[in-house]
Protein backbone atom coordinates (compact mmCIF):
# COMPACT_ATOMS: atom_id res chain seq x y z
CA UNK A 1 0.00 0.00 0.00
CA UNK A 2 2.87 2.33 1.43
CA UNK A 3 4.35 1.58 -2.79
CA UNK A 4 1.26 2.34 -4.28
CA UNK A 5 0.72 5.63 -2.50
CA UNK A 6 4.46 6.67 -3.28
CA UNK A 7 3.96 5.63 -6.80
CA UNK A 8 0.78 7.90 -6.86
CA UNK A 9 2.26 10.67 -5.59
CA UNK A 10 4.97 10.12 -8.19
CA UNK A 11 2.35 10.23 -11.02
CA UNK A 12 0.84 13.62 -9.50
CA UNK A 13 3.96 15.31 -9.26
CA UNK A 14 4.98 14.69 -13.06
CA UNK A 15 1.90 15.49 -13.97
CA UNK A 16 1.91 18.72 -12.21
CA UNK A 17 5.47 19.42 -13.59
CA UNK A 18 4.73 18.79 -17.09
CA UNK A 19 1.41 21.08 -16.86
CA UNK A 20 3.29 24.01 -15.29
CA UNK A 21 6.15 23.77 -18.15
CA UNK A 22 4.03 23.79 -20.54
CA UNK A 23 2.29 26.89 -18.73
CA UNK A 24 4.87 28.80 -17.47
CA UNK A 25 7.62 27.65 -20.30
CA UNK A 26 6.17 26.24 -23.67
CA UNK A 27 3.11 28.70 -23.94
CA UNK A 28 4.73 31.83 -23.46
CA UNK A 29 7.77 30.81 -25.90
CA UNK A 30 5.07 29.61 -28.51
CA UNK A 31 3.63 32.67 -28.20
CA UNK A 32 6.60 35.13 -28.63
CA UNK A 33 8.28 33.23 -31.45
CA UNK A 34 4.52 32.54 -33.66
CA UNK A 35 3.30 36.81 -32.35
CA UNK A 36 3.78 38.74 -35.63
CA UNK A 37 6.47 41.63 -35.18
CA UNK A 38 4.90 45.30 -35.94
CA UNK A 39 7.28 47.79 -35.51
CA UNK A 40 5.48 51.40 -34.11
CA UNK A 41 4.01 53.63 -36.49
CA UNK A 42 2.87 57.28 -36.52
CA UNK A 43 -0.66 56.27 -36.03
CA UNK A 44 -1.90 59.81 -35.15
CA UNK A 45 0.15 62.07 -37.36
CA UNK A 46 -1.28 59.88 -40.41
CA UNK A 47 -4.21 60.12 -39.32
CA UNK A 48 -4.12 64.17 -39.40
CA UNK A 49 -2.93 63.48 -42.94
CA UNK A 50 -6.43 62.10 -43.85
CA UNK A 51 -7.46 65.60 -44.02
CA UNK A 52 -5.39 67.66 -46.24
CA UNK A 53 -5.24 71.55 -45.68
CA UNK A 54 -3.22 72.96 -48.13
CA UNK A 55 -1.85 76.66 -48.13
CA UNK A 56 0.04 77.61 -50.81
CA UNK A 57 1.35 81.00 -50.37
CA UNK A 58 3.10 83.29 -53.10
CA UNK A 59 4.97 86.69 -52.57
CA UNK A 60 4.11 89.59 -54.96
CA UNK A 61 5.85 92.54 -55.19
CA UNK A 62 4.28 95.49 -56.34
CA UNK A 63 5.82 98.57 -57.74
CA UNK A 64 5.06 102.17 -58.83
CA UNK A 65 6.79 103.44 -61.63
CA UNK A 66 7.03 107.49 -61.71
CA UNK A 67 3.35 108.87 -62.72
CA UNK A 68 1.00 106.53 -61.30
CA UNK A 69 1.04 107.97 -57.48
CA UNK A 70 0.40 111.41 -56.59
CA UNK A 71 3.06 112.12 -54.21
CA UNK A 72 0.78 112.30 -50.90
CA UNK A 73 -0.52 108.45 -52.26
CA UNK A 74 3.49 107.27 -51.98
CA UNK A 75 3.27 109.16 -48.64
CA UNK A 76 0.28 106.68 -47.34
CA UNK A 77 1.10 103.42 -49.85
CA UNK A 78 1.14 100.64 -46.80
CA UNK A 79 3.96 98.37 -46.55
CA UNK A 80 2.07 94.80 -47.23
CA UNK A 81 -0.97 93.55 -47.81
CA UNK A 82 -2.01 89.78 -47.80
CA UNK A 83 -5.33 88.15 -49.49
CA UNK A 84 -6.83 85.27 -48.77
CA UNK A 85 -9.32 82.72 -50.81
CA UNK A 86 -10.51 79.55 -49.49
CA UNK A 87 -11.59 76.87 -51.38
CA UNK A 88 -13.20 73.34 -50.01
CA UNK A 89 -12.73 71.05 -52.79
CA UNK A 90 -14.48 68.12 -50.47
CA UNK A 91 -15.30 66.95 -46.66
CA UNK A 92 -11.82 66.21 -46.39
CA UNK A 93 -9.50 68.47 -48.84
CA UNK A 94 -9.40 72.33 -48.57
CA UNK A 95 -7.57 74.61 -50.50
CA UNK A 96 -6.23 78.57 -48.80
CA UNK A 97 -4.69 80.28 -51.59
CA UNK A 98 -2.92 83.58 -49.79
CA UNK A 99 -0.80 86.11 -51.90
CA UNK A 100 1.64 88.60 -49.68
CA UNK A 101 1.34 92.13 -51.40
CA UNK A 102 4.32 94.15 -50.72
CA UNK A 103 4.28 97.62 -52.11
CA UNK A 104 6.54 100.24 -52.90
CA UNK A 105 8.33 102.83 -55.74
CA UNK A 106 10.82 102.00 -57.99
CA UNK A 107 14.37 102.40 -57.28
CA UNK A 108 16.12 105.23 -59.37
CA UNK A 109 18.11 102.25 -60.84
CA UNK A 110 14.35 100.44 -62.06
CA UNK A 111 13.38 104.03 -63.47
CA UNK A 112 16.26 103.82 -65.58
CA UNK A 113 16.24 100.10 -66.53
CA UNK A 114 12.16 101.30 -67.16
CA UNK A 115 13.47 103.65 -70.28
CA UNK A 116 14.71 101.15 -72.21
CA UNK A 117 13.09 101.13 -75.70
CA UNK A 118 11.00 97.99 -75.69
CA UNK A 119 9.64 95.91 -73.43
CA UNK A 120 12.06 93.00 -73.85
CA UNK A 121 14.51 95.18 -72.99
CA UNK A 122 13.10 96.45 -69.80
CA UNK A 123 12.56 92.40 -68.90
CA UNK A 124 16.33 91.90 -69.57
CA UNK A 125 17.56 95.20 -67.86
CA UNK A 126 15.34 94.61 -64.49
CA UNK A 127 16.61 90.97 -64.24
CA UNK A 128 20.56 91.93 -64.58
CA UNK A 129 19.41 94.47 -61.38
CA UNK A 130 17.91 91.61 -59.02
CA UNK A 131 16.92 88.21 -59.47
CA UNK A 132 13.68 87.04 -57.99
CA UNK A 133 13.38 84.42 -56.21
CA UNK A 134 11.84 80.86 -57.61
CA UNK A 135 7.53 81.43 -56.86
CA UNK A 136 7.36 84.88 -56.46
CA UNK A 137 6.80 87.85 -58.92
CA UNK A 138 7.37 91.35 -59.27
CA UNK A 139 4.74 93.45 -60.76
CA UNK A 140 5.22 96.64 -61.94
CA UNK A 141 2.44 99.41 -62.76
CA UNK A 142 3.27 101.37 -65.59
CA UNK A 143 0.92 104.95 -66.47
CA UNK A 144 -1.85 104.34 -68.19
CA UNK A 145 -0.53 106.59 -71.11
CA UNK A 146 3.09 105.32 -71.32
CA UNK A 147 4.16 103.59 -74.80
CA UNK A 148 6.25 100.84 -74.04
CA UNK A 149 3.23 98.52 -74.87
CA UNK A 150 0.45 98.75 -77.49
CA UNK A 151 -2.49 100.33 -76.76
CA UNK A 152 -4.62 97.03 -76.79
CA UNK A 153 -2.07 95.46 -74.54
CA UNK A 154 -2.43 96.00 -71.00
CA UNK A 155 -0.23 93.37 -68.72
CA UNK A 156 3.36 92.16 -70.35
CA UNK A 157 4.75 89.21 -68.64
CA UNK A 158 8.11 88.43 -69.27
CA UNK A 159 10.86 85.64 -69.77
CA UNK A 160 11.97 85.76 -65.94
CA UNK A 161 9.18 86.54 -62.87
CA UNK A 162 8.81 89.72 -64.13
CA UNK A 163 5.46 91.29 -65.67
CA UNK A 164 4.09 95.55 -66.86
CA UNK A 165 0.86 96.31 -65.70
CA UNK A 166 -0.74 99.39 -67.22
CA UNK A 167 -2.53 101.58 -64.94
CA UNK A 168 -6.36 101.96 -65.76
CA UNK A 169 -8.29 104.81 -65.58
CA UNK A 170 -9.52 103.75 -62.27
CA UNK A 171 -5.81 104.96 -61.34
CA UNK A 172 -6.11 108.12 -63.11
CA UNK A 173 -5.87 111.40 -61.14
CA UNK A 174 -8.61 112.62 -58.08
CA UNK A 175 -9.03 108.70 -57.46
CA UNK A 176 -8.21 107.86 -53.94
CA UNK A 177 -5.66 105.72 -52.61
CA UNK A 178 -7.90 103.01 -51.49
CA UNK A 179 -9.26 103.09 -54.90
CA UNK A 180 -6.20 102.86 -56.82
CA UNK A 181 -5.13 99.73 -54.20
CA UNK A 182 -8.25 98.10 -54.97
CA UNK A 183 -8.40 98.33 -59.02
CA UNK A 184 -4.44 96.71 -58.67
CA UNK A 185 -5.15 93.97 -56.11
CA UNK A 186 -7.77 92.82 -59.08
CA UNK A 187 -5.57 92.92 -61.71
CA UNK A 188 -2.37 91.40 -60.08
CA UNK A 189 -4.86 88.72 -59.05
CA UNK A 190 -5.35 88.08 -62.79
CA UNK A 191 -1.71 87.87 -63.44
CA UNK A 192 -1.02 85.49 -60.71
CA UNK A 193 -3.96 83.02 -62.10
CA UNK A 194 -2.76 83.65 -65.42
CA UNK A 195 1.17 82.67 -64.96
CA UNK A 196 1.75 81.41 -61.33
CA UNK A 197 -1.02 79.19 -60.13
CA UNK A 198 -4.34 78.34 -60.87
CA UNK A 199 -7.19 77.09 -59.15
CA UNK A 200 -7.78 74.43 -62.49
CA UNK A 201 -4.26 73.69 -62.07
CA UNK A 202 -3.66 72.80 -58.23
CA UNK A 203 -7.55 70.81 -58.74
CA UNK A 204 -6.13 68.75 -61.64
CA UNK A 205 -2.82 67.98 -59.45
CA UNK A 206 -5.09 66.82 -56.72
CA UNK A 207 -6.51 64.27 -59.40
CA UNK A 208 -5.07 60.99 -57.33
CA UNK A 209 -6.98 62.40 -54.23
CA UNK A 210 -9.88 64.06 -55.76
CA UNK A 211 -12.70 62.99 -58.03
CA UNK A 212 -12.88 65.79 -60.77
CA UNK A 213 -16.50 66.60 -61.57
CA UNK A 214 -17.00 65.74 -65.60
CA UNK A 215 -17.59 69.39 -66.53
CA UNK A 216 -13.78 70.18 -65.00
CA UNK A 217 -11.51 71.72 -67.70
CA UNK A 218 -9.44 69.55 -66.41
CA UNK A 219 -11.27 66.81 -67.43
CA UNK A 220 -10.91 66.65 -71.09
CA UNK A 221 -8.26 64.48 -72.74
CA UNK A 222 -5.37 67.09 -73.67
CA UNK A 223 -5.04 67.49 -69.66
CA UNK A 224 -4.37 64.02 -69.62
CA UNK A 225 -1.30 64.10 -71.61
CA UNK A 226 0.86 64.85 -68.86
CA UNK A 227 3.08 62.01 -67.20
CA UNK A 228 2.54 61.87 -63.57
CA UNK A 229 5.15 63.48 -61.23
CA UNK A 230 7.83 61.19 -61.18
CA UNK A 231 11.47 61.26 -59.33
CA UNK A 232 13.41 60.60 -62.76
CA UNK A 233 12.67 60.06 -66.10
CA UNK A 234 14.12 58.45 -69.45
CA UNK A 235 14.30 59.84 -72.66
CA UNK A 236 14.94 57.49 -75.94
CA UNK A 237 14.80 59.63 -79.24
CA UNK A 238 14.69 56.90 -82.10
CA UNK A 239 16.01 56.84 -85.79
CA UNK A 240 13.15 54.92 -87.77
CA UNK A 241 14.69 53.70 -90.81
CA UNK A 242 12.86 51.05 -92.82
CA UNK A 243 14.16 51.50 -96.25
CA UNK A 244 18.14 51.55 -95.45
CA UNK A 245 18.40 50.10 -99.26
CA UNK A 246 17.71 53.85 -100.82
CA UNK A 247 18.56 56.17 -97.47
CA UNK A 248 21.34 56.23 -95.59
CA UNK A 249 20.77 58.57 -93.16
CA UNK A 250 22.67 60.66 -90.66
CA UNK A 251 21.52 62.56 -87.64
CA UNK A 252 23.22 64.23 -85.30
CA UNK A 253 21.71 63.43 -82.24
CA UNK A 254 24.51 63.97 -80.21
CA UNK A 255 24.76 67.63 -81.11
CA UNK A 256 21.46 68.59 -81.23
CA UNK A 257 20.67 66.80 -78.04
CA UNK A 258 22.98 69.35 -76.20
CA UNK A 259 22.89 72.36 -78.22
CA UNK A 260 18.51 71.88 -78.05
CA UNK A 261 17.03 69.62 -75.06
CA UNK A 262 20.10 70.04 -72.59
CA UNK A 263 19.64 73.67 -71.69
CA UNK A 264 15.75 72.59 -71.28
CA UNK A 265 17.02 69.72 -68.99
CA UNK A 266 18.70 71.73 -66.85
CA UNK A 267 16.08 74.08 -65.89
CA UNK A 268 13.69 71.05 -65.16
CA UNK A 269 16.36 69.75 -62.96
CA UNK A 270 14.68 70.74 -59.94
CA UNK A 271 11.47 68.75 -60.26
CA UNK A 272 13.23 65.65 -61.53
CA UNK A 273 16.24 63.45 -62.68
CA UNK A 274 16.36 63.09 -66.59
CA UNK A 275 18.63 60.52 -68.70
CA UNK A 276 18.78 60.20 -72.64
CA UNK A 277 19.55 57.61 -74.84
CA UNK A 278 18.92 57.31 -78.41
CA UNK A 279 19.09 54.29 -80.98
CA UNK A 280 18.65 53.65 -84.90
CA UNK A 281 16.41 51.15 -85.79
CA UNK A 282 16.43 49.86 -89.42
CA UNK A 283 13.82 47.57 -91.63
CA UNK A 284 11.25 49.10 -89.08
CA UNK A 285 7.73 50.22 -90.44
CA UNK A 286 4.82 51.75 -89.06
CA UNK A 287 2.21 49.07 -88.97
CA UNK A 288 -0.23 50.98 -90.50
CA UNK A 289 -1.03 51.15 -94.58
CA UNK A 290 -1.02 54.35 -95.70
CA UNK A 291 -2.99 55.57 -98.31
CA UNK A 292 -3.16 57.37 -101.31
CA UNK A 293 -4.00 60.65 -101.57
CA UNK A 294 -5.10 62.49 -105.11
CA UNK A 295 -6.04 65.66 -103.66
CA UNK A 296 -2.79 65.95 -101.79
CA UNK A 297 -0.60 63.84 -104.35
CA UNK A 298 0.61 62.38 -101.28
CA UNK A 299 0.31 59.01 -99.01
CA UNK A 300 -1.55 60.16 -95.99
CA UNK A 301 -2.78 58.82 -92.43
CA UNK A 302 -5.57 59.72 -91.27
CA UNK A 303 -6.08 60.77 -87.42
CA UNK A 304 -8.16 57.82 -86.51
CA UNK A 305 -5.00 55.67 -87.40
CA UNK A 306 -2.22 57.03 -85.23
CA UNK A 307 -3.63 55.25 -82.48
CA UNK A 308 -2.86 51.98 -84.11
CA UNK A 309 1.23 53.32 -84.94
CA UNK A 310 2.31 52.81 -81.14
CA UNK A 311 1.93 49.22 -80.40
CA UNK A 312 3.79 47.98 -83.70
CA UNK A 313 6.45 50.47 -83.24
CA UNK A 314 7.08 50.18 -79.24
CA UNK A 315 7.74 46.49 -80.13
CA UNK A 316 10.94 47.18 -81.93
CA UNK A 317 11.61 49.91 -79.38
CA UNK A 318 12.84 47.95 -76.78
CA UNK A 319 11.72 48.38 -73.16
CA UNK A 320 13.01 50.16 -69.74
CA UNK A 321 13.47 47.58 -68.02
CA UNK A 322 16.17 48.59 -65.79
CA UNK A 323 14.49 51.37 -64.53
CA UNK A 324 11.17 52.31 -62.86
CA UNK A 325 10.84 55.81 -63.80
CA UNK A 326 8.88 56.50 -66.96
CA UNK A 327 10.25 56.30 -70.27
CA UNK A 328 9.13 59.24 -72.53
CA UNK A 329 9.55 58.33 -76.36
CA UNK A 330 10.18 60.20 -79.30
CA UNK A 331 10.27 58.76 -82.90
CA UNK A 332 11.79 60.87 -86.24
CA UNK A 333 10.51 58.15 -89.25
CA UNK A 334 11.85 58.43 -92.23
CA UNK A 335 9.33 56.67 -94.90
CA UNK A 336 10.48 54.11 -97.39
CA UNK A 337 10.46 55.67 -101.23
CA UNK A 338 7.56 53.48 -101.96
CA UNK A 339 5.63 55.87 -99.87
CA UNK A 340 6.85 59.22 -100.23
CA UNK A 341 5.63 61.85 -99.68
CA UNK A 342 3.66 60.83 -96.52
CA UNK A 343 1.74 63.18 -94.53
CA UNK A 344 -0.57 63.12 -91.21
CA UNK A 345 -4.13 64.65 -92.20
CA UNK A 346 -6.25 65.83 -89.17
CA UNK A 347 -10.22 65.32 -89.37
CA UNK A 348 -10.86 68.42 -91.93
CA UNK A 349 -8.42 66.43 -94.11
CA UNK A 350 -5.77 68.98 -93.88
CA UNK A 351 -2.07 68.60 -93.07
CA UNK A 352 -0.28 68.71 -90.03
CA UNK A 353 1.93 71.73 -89.93
CA UNK A 354 4.50 69.64 -87.95
CA UNK A 355 3.76 66.67 -89.70
CA UNK A 356 3.77 65.01 -86.26
CA UNK A 357 1.70 63.71 -83.66
CA UNK A 358 2.36 62.81 -79.78
CA UNK A 359 0.53 60.37 -77.66
CA UNK A 360 -0.54 61.05 -74.24
CA UNK A 361 1.69 60.09 -71.57
CA UNK A 362 4.31 57.85 -73.86
CA UNK A 363 5.49 60.05 -76.39
CA UNK A 364 5.74 61.80 -79.96
CA UNK A 365 6.28 60.51 -83.50
CA UNK A 366 7.55 62.70 -86.16
CA UNK A 367 7.69 61.99 -90.09
CA UNK A 368 10.36 63.32 -91.74
CA UNK A 369 9.96 63.34 -96.08
CA UNK A 370 12.86 63.06 -97.82
CA UNK A 371 12.90 64.48 -101.26
CA UNK A 372 16.08 62.66 -103.53
CA UNK A 373 16.77 61.21 -107.08
CA UNK A 374 16.32 57.44 -107.61
CA UNK A 375 18.26 55.77 -109.81
CA UNK A 376 17.84 52.23 -111.40
CA UNK A 377 20.99 50.98 -109.87
CA UNK A 378 18.85 50.86 -106.45
CA UNK A 379 21.99 53.19 -104.49
CA UNK A 380 21.46 54.06 -101.56
CA UNK A 381 22.23 57.76 -101.58
CA UNK A 382 22.93 59.94 -98.09
CA UNK A 383 20.45 61.90 -96.31
CA UNK A 384 21.12 64.68 -93.45
CA UNK A 385 18.34 64.94 -91.00
CA UNK A 386 17.67 68.94 -90.06
CA UNK A 387 17.95 68.94 -86.27
CA UNK A 388 16.59 72.02 -86.18
CA UNK A 389 13.73 71.27 -87.39
CA UNK A 390 13.04 68.10 -85.84
CA UNK A 391 13.83 69.55 -82.38
CA UNK A 392 11.44 72.14 -82.38
CA UNK A 393 8.96 69.60 -82.90
CA UNK A 394 10.24 67.63 -79.84
CA UNK A 395 10.69 69.91 -77.75
CA UNK A 396 7.46 71.24 -78.24
CA UNK A 397 5.78 67.63 -77.54
CA UNK A 398 8.64 67.44 -73.97
CA UNK A 399 6.92 70.31 -73.04
CA UNK A 400 3.28 68.82 -72.93
CA UNK A 401 4.54 65.95 -72.02
CA UNK A 402 5.86 67.04 -68.72
CA UNK A 403 2.76 69.13 -68.00
CA UNK A 404 4.10 72.44 -69.65
CA UNK A 405 0.15 73.14 -71.20
CA UNK A 406 0.16 75.91 -73.75
CA UNK A 407 -1.76 79.00 -71.65
CA UNK A 408 -4.48 80.82 -73.01
CA UNK A 409 -4.00 84.14 -71.59
CA UNK A 410 -7.16 86.49 -71.13
CA UNK A 411 -7.51 89.69 -73.66
CA UNK A 412 -5.11 92.30 -73.34
CA UNK A 413 -1.95 89.81 -72.49
CA UNK A 414 1.33 89.99 -74.26
CA UNK A 415 3.30 87.24 -73.12
CA UNK A 416 7.05 86.87 -74.13
CA UNK A 417 8.06 84.08 -76.29
CA UNK A 418 10.54 81.25 -74.28
CA UNK A 419 14.22 82.15 -73.97
CA UNK A 420 17.12 79.47 -75.54
CA UNK A 421 16.26 76.96 -73.04
CA UNK A 422 12.59 76.41 -74.62
CA UNK A 423 11.24 77.20 -70.75
CA UNK A 424 10.14 80.95 -68.91
CA UNK A 425 10.98 81.08 -65.56
CA UNK A 426 7.56 81.51 -64.67
CA UNK A 427 6.46 78.18 -66.69
CA UNK A 428 9.03 76.48 -63.85
CA UNK A 429 7.26 78.17 -61.43
CA UNK A 430 3.72 77.13 -62.56
CA UNK A 431 4.97 73.86 -62.96
CA UNK A 432 6.77 73.43 -59.58
CA UNK A 433 3.27 74.76 -57.90
CA UNK A 434 1.51 71.87 -59.71
CA UNK A 435 4.01 68.96 -58.78
CA UNK A 436 4.35 70.00 -55.59
CA UNK A 437 0.52 69.74 -54.84
CA UNK A 438 0.31 66.29 -56.80
CA UNK A 439 3.53 64.99 -54.81
CA UNK A 440 1.79 66.01 -51.49
CA UNK A 441 -1.52 64.21 -52.15
CA UNK A 442 -0.13 61.43 -54.24
CA UNK A 443 2.11 61.22 -50.47
CA UNK A 444 -0.59 61.38 -48.03
CA UNK A 445 -2.88 58.76 -50.10
CA UNK A 446 -0.12 56.60 -49.89
CA UNK A 447 0.74 56.59 -46.36
CA UNK A 448 -3.07 56.74 -45.11
CA UNK A 449 -3.85 53.74 -47.53
CA UNK A 450 -0.93 51.84 -46.13
CA UNK A 451 -2.01 52.76 -42.52
CA UNK A 452 -5.94 51.40 -43.08
CA UNK A 453 -4.17 48.29 -45.21
CA UNK A 454 -1.77 47.28 -41.70
CA UNK A 455 -4.47 48.31 -39.56
CA UNK A 456 -7.30 45.32 -40.84
CA UNK A 457 -4.79 42.57 -41.44
CA UNK A 458 -2.84 42.10 -38.46
CA UNK A 459 -0.43 39.54 -39.81
CA UNK A 460 1.43 42.04 -41.89
CA UNK A 461 5.00 42.29 -40.43
CA UNK A 462 6.16 46.10 -40.01
CA UNK A 463 9.74 45.84 -39.82
CA UNK A 464 12.08 48.80 -38.91
CA UNK A 465 12.84 49.99 -41.82
CA UNK A 466 9.42 50.32 -43.34
CA UNK A 467 9.03 52.12 -39.37
CA UNK A 468 11.54 54.59 -40.68
CA UNK A 469 10.36 55.20 -44.16
CA UNK A 470 6.78 55.90 -42.61
CA UNK A 471 8.34 58.11 -40.38
CA UNK A 472 10.15 60.04 -42.76
CA UNK A 473 7.19 60.32 -44.93
CA UNK A 474 5.23 61.80 -42.56
CA UNK A 475 8.05 64.35 -41.22
CA UNK A 476 8.64 65.07 -45.11
CA UNK A 477 5.00 65.93 -45.47
CA UNK A 478 4.40 68.43 -42.59
CA UNK A 479 7.79 69.97 -44.08
CA UNK A 480 6.54 70.48 -47.33
CA UNK A 481 3.14 71.60 -46.22
CA UNK A 482 4.79 74.37 -43.74
CA UNK A 483 7.50 75.38 -46.59
CA UNK A 484 4.32 75.64 -49.09
CA UNK A 485 2.58 77.76 -46.64
CA UNK A 486 5.83 79.95 -45.65
CA UNK A 487 6.12 80.64 -49.85
CA UNK A 488 9.21 78.75 -50.31
CA UNK A 489 8.57 77.17 -53.22
CA UNK A 490 11.84 75.58 -54.10
CA UNK A 491 11.86 74.17 -50.09
CA UNK A 492 8.38 72.61 -50.48
CA UNK A 493 8.94 70.50 -53.76
CA UNK A 494 12.23 68.76 -52.45
CA UNK A 495 10.33 67.51 -49.11
CA UNK A 496 7.24 66.53 -51.38
CA UNK A 497 9.89 64.63 -53.73
CA UNK A 498 11.44 62.98 -50.26
CA UNK A 499 7.84 62.15 -49.10
CA UNK A 500 6.34 60.33 -52.36
CA UNK A 501 9.98 58.27 -52.84
CA UNK A 502 9.57 57.42 -48.91
CA UNK A 503 6.14 56.61 -48.85
CA UNK A 504 6.28 54.39 -52.07
CA UNK A 505 9.35 52.74 -50.45
CA UNK A 506 7.23 51.86 -47.48
CA UNK A 507 4.45 50.87 -49.41
CA UNK A 508 6.25 48.90 -52.10
CA UNK A 509 8.21 46.73 -49.72
CA UNK A 510 8.00 43.31 -50.34
CA UNK A 511 8.11 41.96 -47.04
CA UNK A 512 4.21 43.92 -46.48
CA UNK A 513 3.39 40.30 -48.18
CA UNK A 514 0.67 38.68 -45.59
CA UNK A 515 0.42 35.49 -47.66
CA UNK A 516 3.97 35.18 -46.40
CA UNK A 517 2.40 34.49 -43.21
CA UNK A 518 -0.28 32.45 -41.80
CA UNK A 519 -3.86 32.88 -40.01
CA UNK A 520 -4.90 31.78 -37.23
CA UNK A 521 -6.85 28.57 -38.15
CA UNK A 522 -3.76 27.27 -40.52
CA UNK A 523 -1.56 28.27 -37.20
CA UNK A 524 -3.64 25.69 -35.33
CA UNK A 525 -3.94 23.04 -37.88
CA UNK A 526 0.12 23.56 -37.65
CA UNK A 527 0.46 23.43 -34.26
CA UNK A 528 -2.15 21.19 -33.10
CA UNK A 529 -0.69 17.87 -34.13
CA UNK A 530 2.38 18.84 -32.06
CA UNK A 531 0.52 20.08 -29.19
CA UNK A 532 -1.53 16.97 -28.93
CA UNK A 533 0.50 14.54 -28.57
CA UNK A 534 2.11 15.54 -25.40
CA UNK A 535 -1.31 18.04 -24.14
CA UNK A 536 -3.69 14.92 -24.32
CA UNK A 537 -2.00 13.28 -22.10
CA UNK A 538 -1.67 15.88 -19.40
CA UNK A 539 -4.63 16.67 -19.52
CA UNK A 540 -6.11 13.15 -18.90
CA UNK A 541 -3.82 12.67 -15.98
CA UNK A 542 -5.00 16.06 -14.54
CA UNK A 543 -8.74 14.96 -14.86
CA UNK A 544 -7.55 11.45 -12.78
CA UNK A 545 -6.39 13.66 -9.99
CA UNK A 546 -9.27 15.88 -9.96
CA UNK A 547 -11.24 12.72 -9.50
CA UNK A 548 -9.27 11.51 -7.33
CA UNK A 549 -9.00 14.38 -5.12
CA UNK A 550 -13.38 14.48 -5.61
CA UNK A 551 -14.07 11.12 -4.45
CA UNK A 552 -11.13 11.47 -1.33
CA UNK A 553 -13.19 14.60 -0.25
CA UNK A 554 -16.31 12.64 -0.52
CA UNK A 555 -14.80 9.65 1.59
CA UNK A 556 -13.64 11.86 4.35
CA UNK A 557 -17.13 13.45 4.97
CA UNK A 558 -18.58 10.08 4.90
CA UNK A 559 -16.41 9.39 7.90
CA UNK A 560 -17.33 12.23 9.60
CA UNK A 561 -20.71 11.75 9.28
Amino acid sequence: MASAEVEKTRSRLATLSIVAVVILVGIPVWLRTTTTYRSWLPMAQIQELAELQLHLSTDVEVVFVRGTLTPEQQKKLPLTRTLDEDHEIDRETSLTYRYEMRYRTATIMEEDALNQPTADAIDQSLHALSESPCGSLVIYIIPLSSLLLPQDVRVYVGQRRTALLRAGAETTEGRTLDQVLAYTETRVKEVLRTISFSHDDITAALSDRVRLSPGHPQTKADSMRAFKSSPGYEITFSLLNPDPKWHRVHWDIEGAVYTYVQPMLSKLSPLANFSIDSQMVSYSFLGVNAKFDNNHHAYTLSADSLAHVINPVEARLGSNAASSNPLLNFLLYVPDHQHLPLYILDEQKRQFSSNAFHSPQWGGIMIYNVFGFYGPDLQAFDVNINMTKVMGVFLAQLRLLLGVHPLSPPAGFLLAPPDSSGLLDWELDRLMWSRTVENIATATTTITSLAQLLDQIENIVINDNIAEQVSNAVASLRLASAELESGNLAFALQYSKEAILASERAFFDPSLLHLLYFPDDQKFAIYIPLFVPVGVPALVALLHMLVEAIRKRRDKHAKKD
